[in-house]
């Protein structure tokens, strides 16, 4: 495994936010932005207006803050603007929804340099392109003189295309429990960067830029998913959100989530065997992913990319892994919780 890079993004005065000021930094964001196909009107006047095709809007809202979700000694600006979009498109995705426009505030110290920010532009315009999304508006400010954090706080809006949105609450007893794309590889390259390394590069990078299976979203809808949420505070924490929700038991199939996210083995048992850990800690509890997890009825067509790993019973609402306390197994496998906890 490698070192990090050394700190970069700060206190180049000569092209700093201060010097180029509120409108010259909006001009240069705005110039990296792209286009929403939904936009009548994009940044640069007071509001944006959208074109609504299905006449509601799916809205969502996250909050990334410098020290906490990122840092710039490990993650580039392109890395952050990736991200801070895919934490929100994800979101989106697990209500059956495609987005549509980003809006984006921004706090940041003075000193920033805005080829930082530009950066963090382009990362965000390169994540909603494919879905033919793009940032449409937004408020930049100056954050506190002695916090020196930049903070992100973005707002994704989508359309469910004529769907009924896929809620936390729909799960019923007989339910196959599935999951589509990656588990574990964000907490697996978060580890990495703590230790102060950059390899394996496959396991950093999915921390640095997610890789939430967008489409799944959608489709899981299109297939009869009874309820659905993606995976950003860790499964079990987010299984545990549908359970509660939904009033039900969720049974998490041990075996069928190891053949799901652990075989073949690959670089997160490297990484785990390197760090004397056990990887299904990471895909347990690991969050960051933004994996969508669905529950579709008994004997449905599972859509593609999503993989059956558990079931749904009728009782007092929780989460089992292979029938035991999922609280029982967490500490089995060396994790301090089953999930990310704020304020925790």
């Amino acid at each position: 495994m490698t070192r990090p890079r050394p700190l970069v993004g700060r206190g180049d005065l000569a092209d700093s936010v201060r010097v180029v000021g509120e409108f010259g930094v909006i001009a240069r964001v705005v110039a990296r932005a792209g286009s929403a196909e939904v936009a009548d009107v994009g940044p640069g006047d007071d509001a944006a207006v959208l074109r609504v095709p299905d006449g509601r809007v799916v809205a969502t809202t996250d909050v990334l803050v410098e020290g906490r979700h990122f840092r710039r000694d490990w993650s580039s600006a392109e890395d952050v603007g990736h991200k801070a979009a895919a934490a929100n498109l994800a979101d989106v995705a697990a209500m059956g929804g495609v987005a549509t426009a980003l809006l984006v505030g921004l706090a940041c110290p003075a000193d920033t340099p805005t080829s930082w920010l530009e950066g963090v532009a382009a990362g965000m315009a390169a994540e909603c392109a494919p879905l033919g999304a793009a940032v449409v508006g937004g408020d930049t400010v100056a954050s506190a003189p002695d916090s020196g954090s930049v903070v992100l706080s973005v707002t994704a809006l989508g359309d469910l295309g004529g769907r009924a949105p896929v809620l936390r609450s729909g799960a019923r007893p007989g339910d196959v429990l599935a999951v589509a794309g990656r588990l574990g590889w964000s907490a697996c390259g978060l580890a990495v960067l703590r230790r102060g390394f950059s390899s394996p590069i496959a396991a950093v990078a999915a921390h640095r830029r997610p890789a939430p299976p967008y489409a799944a979203g959608p489709a899981a809808a299109d297939a009869g998913a009874t309820a659905m949420c993606d995976v950003s505070d860790g499964l079990l924490a987010d299984v545990g959100h549908v359970a509660e929700s939904s009033g039900v038991v969720v049974d998490v199939d041990r075996a069928a989530l190891v053949r799901a996210a652990l075989e073949p083995p690959g670089p997160m048992q490297q990484v785990a065997a390197a760090l004397g850990v056990d990887p299904l800690s990471w895909v347990l509890t690991g969050g960051e992913d933004h994996a969508l997890l669905a529950t579709f009825p008994a004997g449905a067509a599972l859509p593609e990319g999503f993989v059956a790993v558990g079931e749904v019973r009728a009782g007092d609402p929780g989460v089992l892994v292979s029938g035991e306390p999922a609280a029982a197994v967490v500490a089995a496998v060396g994790a301090g919780r089953a999930g990310h906890v704020h304020f925790g």
